[in-house]
């Protein structure tokens, strides 16, 4: 018989880390989208993340998004899917990695009849201290679309129960177009009742930032304030609870590429980095 600790309910902390990055990355729009792929370059290079996932990523003929981002770091792994054809590029959810990854398994989010454009993408990443899930995840975007929201959360939630071992890390990032009040992230932080029976989530931002309300689309941000919206938190790591040794709780998570209005943007989007017990 194993009896619980109180004192220690995880049992002993792993105090190892992994860090994760989540960014919307607006894809090739707009004249400057050369100088925005170098700045989101930079950024990345000086964040040194394990994990990068990309969404709004972008694959021009045989160049992808993913790609060049993974050579720019020095990570050997990276995918892309997308079929979101535009002028000349393709839209999708791009993944660089440290270690290997899965074939991506794609799962669309939907609304009963069909309508919305929602995605959530599944790679398992063979990491060095075992395997991690990682799910990439949009969620549809107009600010009256919080029910179609709810009902891709609920798929979410069950095409992860399907897909990952309950054992090991999970990690479900990206952009759900919420922000952390709404009825659509409360079911996934345990604010209201779950999508599936024990299936909650750590949030980055509340559990590690910096105690703002850490808004990735923000108005002060020139490429989003066009956008007429709120400032609100859209973009999100979140992570399994609970896990043996406090696997995947966050211990630091800050904004990414946060520039004065009168500098080179990156995004619409603000991105986020998060470290993860692993």
């Amino acid at each position: 018989m194993v009896s619980f600790d109180p004192y220690a309910p995880y049992g002993p902390l792993v105090e190892s880390t992994i860090r994760v990055v989540t960014w919307n990355v607006l894809g090739r729009y707009g004249a400057d989208s050369e100088a925005r792929q170098t700045a989101l370059e930079e950024t990345l290079a000086a964040t040194a993340p394990d994990l990068v996932c990309l969404v709004e990523a972008w694959r021009q003929g045989d160049s992808t998004q993913p790609g060049r981002v993974a050579s720019r770091l020095g990570l050997p792994y990276h995918q892309f899917v997308g079929d979101w054809q535009q002028e000349d590029w393709v839209s999708g959810i791009g993944f660089v990695s440290r270690w290997p990854m899965t074939e991506p398994r794609r799962h669309p989010l939907r609304s009963a009849d069909g309508d919305g454009f929602g995605e959530a993408v599944h790679v398992a990443v063979a990491g060095e201290r075992g395997s991690i899930q990682l799910f990439g995840v949009v969620l549809d975007y107009p600010l009256d679309g919080s029910e179609l929201r709810q009902n891709q959360v609920r798929q979410l939630v069950q095409f992860v129960s399907e897909t990952a071992s309950r054992r090991d890390p999970i990690v479900v990032c990206g952009d759900f177009n919420a922000g952390p009040d709404s009825d659509e992230i409360r079911m996934l932080t345990g604010r209201s009742a779950t999508a599936a029976p024990r299936m909650v989530f750590y949030d980055a931002w509340e559990v590690a930032g910096d105690g703002s309300p850490g808004f990735t689309w923000s108005n002060r941000n020139p490429l989003a304030a066009i956008g007429l919206y709120p400032d609100r938190r859209f973009d999100y790591i979140l992570s399994a609870w609970p896990r043996r040794g406090g696997v995947g709780h966050p211990t630091r998570c800050s904004l990414l590429g946060v520039r004065a209005p009168d500098e080179q943007q990156v995004s619409d989007h603000y991105g986020l980095v998060a470290d993860l017990r692993y």
